[in-house]
C-alpha cells in the first residue's frame, strides 16, 4: 500500500486507510471485525479511525489490535460519551480519552479529533466562538504535552462552517465526511482549501457517500426513491449511462475519483466484511482517472453542484422511500 504524509503531523500513513466505524462486539460482529482488521493489515493499511460515538467500535478495534505487534496509527475522538455528555467540562472530556485508550488498549492516542466541531445544534464545543478555543482545546493542549495524544484533528461534515475552524491553526489533521465523492463536492470550495493553507493532513471520508455510490440502483433512480430531487435523479442517470459506455464499475469510479484529487493525503475505507475490503483495494490499486474521465465526471457533477435542501447525508436507497428534513440521516 502507497504511503503518504499525513500534512504537517510527518505521520507516513497508508494512501487507503481503514474506517472502524462498522466494528462491533456483538458475537458475529467481533469476528467479523478482527478478520476486516487483520485483512486491512495485509494490504499495510495500519492507519485505523474509530470514535467514542461510534457505537462499541473502539472496544471492538480493541480487542483485536492488543494482540498485533506491527505498528498500528489509531485515531479516535471525543463526542457523545460519557452520558450525559458535557462538552465544556474538561473532567468529562478527560473520562471520556481514558475510556478510549482502555477499550483501544493503547497508552497513547495518535491522533484525537473533536466530532462535530461544526455541524449546528451536535455538539456546543466552543466557550469562545471567535478563537475556537475552550476545555476541549485546553485538554488537547494538556495531552498533547504529557504524550497521550499525539496530534489534534477535526471530524466534520460541513461545508463552509468548518473553514473558519480549520484557519485558527489549532488542529493538525482533519477528516471531512459526506462531502467530498464523485457527486457531492462542497468540501472542494473551502474546507480542503483551507487545509492545505494551514497545512494540515486532509483525511477524506464517504469515497461512496454513504450508500450512494456502493453499487448501482437503476430501479429506484429511475422509477423509486421518491425523496430523491428531480436534478439528482437526471444526475445519476447521466452517471450511470457514462458508467456503461466506459464500462466501469461504480465503486472504482467512485474511488479512483477520490484518489485523483493530489490535495487529499488519505481515504477512509469504510468496507463492514473482508469481501467489500478487497474490492474496495482492487479499485484503489487502478489509481487515478484518466484526465479525459474526469472531464466528463465533471460535467455530470456540474449538474448538482450543491445538496438539495431535502437530501439525507446518507443516501440508502434500499431504505424507506420517504425521507424528511435536509440532512437526515
Amino acid at each position: 500500500m502507497e504511503k503518504v504524509t499525513l500534512g504537517r503531523t510527518g505521520l507516513e500513513v497508508p494512501k487507503l486507510a481503514m474506517g472502524g466505524a462498522w466494528c462491533a462486539i456483538d458475537p458475529d460482529g467481533q469476528e467479523r471485525s478482527r478478520k476486516l482488521i487483520h485483512r486491512a493489515m495485509e494490504f499495510g493499511m495500519n492507519y485505523i479511525d474509530t470514535a467514542a460515538g461510534y457505537g462499541d467500535s473502539e472496544e471492538a478495534i480493541g480487542n483485536v489490535i492488543k494482540d498485533i505487534k506491527e505498528p498500528i496509527i489509531i485515531a479516535t475522538k471525543l463526542g457523545g460519551r460519557p452520558q450525559p455528555f458535557e462538552p465544556q467540562n474538561i473532567d468529562c472530556l478527560r473520562k471520556s480519552v481514558e475510556t478510549s485508550l482502555k477499550l483501544l488498549h493503547r497508552e497513547q492516542i495518535d491522533i484525537l479529533m473533536i466530532h462535530e466541531p461544526d455541524r449546528p445544534g451536535e455538539y456546543d464545543w466552543w466557550a469562545d466562538r471567535d478563537t475556537y478555543s475552550g476545555p476541549v482545546t485546553d485538554l488537547m493542549e494538556e495531552l498533547k504535552e504529557k504524550g497521550t495524544i499525539r496530534f489534534t484533528g477535526l471530524g466534520g461534515t460541513t461545508a463552509h462552517e468548518l473553514g473558519p475552524i480549520i484557519r485558527s491553526g489549532k488542529f493538525d489533521v482533519v477528516l471531512t465526511a459526506f462531502n467530498y465523492s464523485l457527486l457531492w463536492r462542497e468540501a472542494a470550495i473551502d474546507v480542503i482549501p483551507a487545509c492545505k493553507e494551514v497545512g494540515a493532513g486532509v483525511v477524506s471520508a464517504s469515497p461512496l457517500q454513504q450508500g450512494g455510490l456502493v453499487g448501482r440502483f437503476d430501479d429506484e433512480v429511475n422509477n423509486g426513491a421518491l425523496w430523491l430531487s428531480k436534478p439528482r435523479r437526471e444526475q445519476y442517470k447521466a452517471l450511470y449511462a457514462y458508467l456503461d459506455e466506459i464500462g466501469m464499475d461504480i465503486i472504482e469510479c467512485a474511488l479512483r475519483f477520490v484518489v485523483s484529487n493530489p490535495d487529499i493525503d488519505c481515504i477512509m475505507n469504510g468496507a463492514r466484511d473482508v469481501e467489500q475490503l478487497e474490492q474496495n483495494v482492487a479499485a484503489f490499486e487502478k489509481g487515478p482517472l484518466p484526465a479525459d474521465i474526469l472531464a466528463r465526471l465533471d460535467d455530470i457533477h456540474a449538474m448538482v453542484p450543491f445538496r438539495p435542501f431535502e437530501e439525507p447525508f446518507g443516501i440508502h436507497f434500499t431504505g424507506p422511500k420517504h425521507r424528511s428534513g435536509p440532512g437526515s440521516a
